[in-house]
């Protein structure tokens, strides 16, 4: 039976269809006969209970520079639509919590993925730490002290805010580097979150692998190979994508995590692992599933559409 799908994203207008994975759940969907409208975070609103988005009909095109058409503008209560998309990019901000609570008003009645409470819940660099045995050695702190500690014990180390994104403010310390103090002050003028420190891997030189995870399962994996003197692997920041086969080591990951992805109502995760450890656990706009199809790795949006559509049957 056909699905009315909202997509909560960023500007259609602006995507790289070679590359976005938004992009590809929304084309397997049409494909699907599914209804696609979209609108954008800054378009939801909640008046008397209700949750309502301004937005428009989709039709999509893979043509670059024509790939879409859109309908007439309209407020459509978000309750009427069968499935509901949270795929805007972060920063994790308070705009982005306010709408997991939104969305969490409508959610099972109207699928919502992935299930926004637990979004909320599960920040991607905070969520990993619930897997022990996982991580490299990993502080999360405002305090100078503690990270000075922790460098003292561990040396070269990567310090990151606590909830960016895409790459966004990742740096590498050695052991010797002089701007550790500057750069935390630099955290704090910009606000008062946390950051990470976190013990440097050198096998991130051979890669920092993306695995995607549909409702607990891996669907296969993509190696982001950063650019040449980069520290950064994201596609974002220019790392190069390239086949990968999922390792012993991946697999025992996934089955220490995916069981919980699952009972959480999370069906679209990717995780990162650099070598052996766990990195990340990104729940809000994970990337990745263009390339994973494109290397012959696996379908991440087609197996997350036969989830829904089964999820939807029921």
């Amino acid at each position: 039976m056909p699905l009315l799908v909202a997509v909560q994203m960023d500007p259609i207008e602006d995507i790289n269809i070679d590359t976005d994975t938004t992009f590809l759940m929304m084309l397997e969907a049409q494909t699907r006969g599914h209804g696609l409208w979209v609108y954008g975070p800054d378009k939801l609103s909640m008046e008397d209970g209700r949750v309502l988005a301004r937005g428009r009909a989709l039709n999509l095109r893979a043509v670059k520079g024509d790939h879409h058409s859109l309908g007439g503008m309209e407020v459509r209560d978000l309750s009427e639509m069968d499935v509901v998309l949270m795929r805007q990019d972060p920063p994790f901000d308070m705009a982005y919590i306010t709408a997991t609570h939104f969305l969490e008003a409508i959610h099972p009645h109207t699928l919502v993925v992935n299930n926004p409470t637990e979004v909320r819940n599960a920040p991607e660099k905070l969520f990993v730490t619930r897997f022990q045995g996982l991580q490299p050695p990993t502080l999360i702190t405002s305090d100078p002290e503690a990270i000075d500690d922790f460098r003292a014990r561990h040396g070269d180390m990567v310090l990151k805010p606590l909830y960016g994104g895409g790459g966004s403010g990742v740096v590498r310390l050695k052991a010797d580097d002089p701007n550790l103090d500057a750069l935390l002050e630099l955290h704090a003028m910009i606000g008062r979150e946390q950051v990470i420190a976190q013990k440097f891997i050198p096998a991130v030189s051979s890669g920092d692998k993306r695995i995607l995870l549909v409702d607990g399962e891996p669907v296969g994996a993509i190696n982001r190979i950063p650019a040449s003197g980069q520290v950064r692997s994201n596609l974002a920041k220019g790392g190069r994508a390239e086949a990968v086969e999922l390792t012993a080591r991946d697999h025992e990951i996934c089955a220490a995590i995916g069981p919980e992805l699952k009972a959480r109502g999370l069906l679209f995760v990717g995780i990162d692992v650099i070598g052996d450890y766990l990195t990340e656990i990104n729940v809000t706009s994970p990337t990745g599933a263009q390339q994973l199809k494109r290397f012959g790795g696996g379908d991440a949006a087609a197996a997350l559409w036969d989830r829904i559509e089964a999820i939807r049957a029921d």
